[in-house]
């Protein structure tokens, strides 16, 4: 019975460091390398902490759904409540690869809110390949959801 006893403590023990486990991402990082958090946000809750003029430091998971064609300078990332984040690089200090269209992403930096110019709607736009008719649509402002990364970590997997 001790014997018995003895293999169920193990048998429970494991399973109780496997499922205590964090969720290991593999990839690249670019920027600065950085440790993923457990408490990495999939959701814009951190925007809903913030007013207009502040920021907070974070770590946000989500899908990369565009990428700067140019350069690779920005992207742009939808998270699990469907919305989405504009995401530009600290300093202008690294560039993600043009590619990078549906891979998982791990970002880790400052989440903001931000309105966006007319002016620079039109140019992140026109980065994008829009026509002269789309770029002509856009005449207000708009609120969104920001984020200067200072590293980013790109899934291998998507």
């Amino acid at each position: 019975m001790r014997i018995f006893n003895t293999f169920t403590a193990v048998f429970l023990l494991g399973i109780l460091l496997v499922s205590c486990k964090q969720e290991t991402i593999q990839g690249d990082y670019f920027g600065e390398e950085f440790e993923v958090s457990g408490k990495a946000s999939k959701t814009s809750a951190p925007f809903d902490q913030i007013s207009a003029k502040d920021s907070i430091q974070t770590q946000i998971v989500g899908e990369i759904k565009e990428v700067c064609q140019s350069k690779g300078c920005w992207m742009k990332v939808q998270l699990e409540s469907n919305d989405e984040v504009f995401v530009r690089f600290k300093d202008y200090g690294f560039f993600v690869p043009k590619d990078a269209a549906g891979k998982k992403v791990v970002m880790n930096g400052a989440a903001f809110l931000e309105e966006m110019s007319v002016e620079d709607q039109r140019h992140y736009a026109e980065d994008e390949g829009a026509s002269e008719d789309e770029l002509a649509q856009i005449t207000a402002p708009k609120k969104t959801l920001r984020f200067e990364a200072d590293g980013v970590l790109i899934a291998s997997q998507p």
